[in-house]
């Protein structure tokens, strides 16, 4: 029914394993988290490129935070866990696991970071010819799971203790290939990254985007104009 998730014999909780990384997980987030996350969203290697969470990050915001995601992962939990197991595997509208942790040989795990796949909210557009924002968003929010019509985006980040080992383009194969394209649909995907995240990029192109455009001096982050990446990743990559 959840396939192909697997579920740890100890604690029950589900997990996906990472392809080419055994020893990194991906599993649902944890409430017991929050004290992990604020050390790494302050820290400049990871803050510098990101564009939501709030600086500087603290305590409350990772609770808060937690809390929402939690709520959509046990959500999609129990919508695997009460489908007929004798059935074609269900669809769903989300990835129950998202969480990157790193497994010890005695069974415990670190926390290190997040992957998801979101609803494309268009904070960004590049066709001068689009129909209104708002209209986009609606369209794209009130589409039923499956629908090939759906675009969708990536959010991620990755402790700097573990930058330049190749997990973050795992982490993201996998989380497509193995769920993200049987198990929700996922066909379209568009993605932004801060101009000049060049290690972001790689992650990307790896993965089957390509850069469709690049935003000079878009939006104020922290009080700096920022420019922005555009890529995009189409079903037929």
């Amino acid at each position: 029914m959840a396939s192909p998730l697997k579920r740890n014999p100890t604690t029950g909780e589900l997990f996906l394993q990472l392809r080419n990384h055994p020893h990194i997980v991906l599993t649902p987030p944890r409430l017991e988290d929050a004290p992990f996350i604020p050390p790494l969203l302050n820290d400049p290697r990871v803050y510098v490129w990101l564009k939501g969470p709030p600086y500087p990050y603290q305590l409350s915001d990772a609770e808060a935070w937690l809390a929402g995601v939690k709520q959509t992962a046990d959500a999609v939990i129990r919508e695997l866990e009460g489908a007929d197991p004798n059935a074609e595997p269900i669809i769903v509208d989300a990835c129950p696991v998202r969480t990157i942790r790193q497994i010890n040989a005695d069974g415990t795990d670190v926390f290190l970071g997040d992957i998801c796949i979101d609803r494309w909210g268009f904070p960004i557009i590049l066709d001068e010819n689009a129909r209104p924002k708002d209209q986009l968003v609606k369209d794209n929010y009130e589409r039923k799971a499956g629908d090939p019509n759906i675009i969708w985006t990536i959010g991620d980040y990755l402790a700097p203790s573990h930058h330049g080992q190749g997990i973050m383009s795992d982490a993201l194969s996998t989380l497509l290939n193995d769920w993200g394209i049987p198990r929700m649909r996922v066909g379209h995907i568009i993605a932004t990254t801060h101009k000049g995240n060049v290690g972001s990029v790689r992650v990307f192109e790896k993965n089957g985007f390509r850069m469709v455009g690049t935003v000079d001096d878009y939006e104020e982050v922290r009080g700096q104009l920022q420019s922005f990446h555009v890529v995009e990743r189409r079903p037929s990559a």
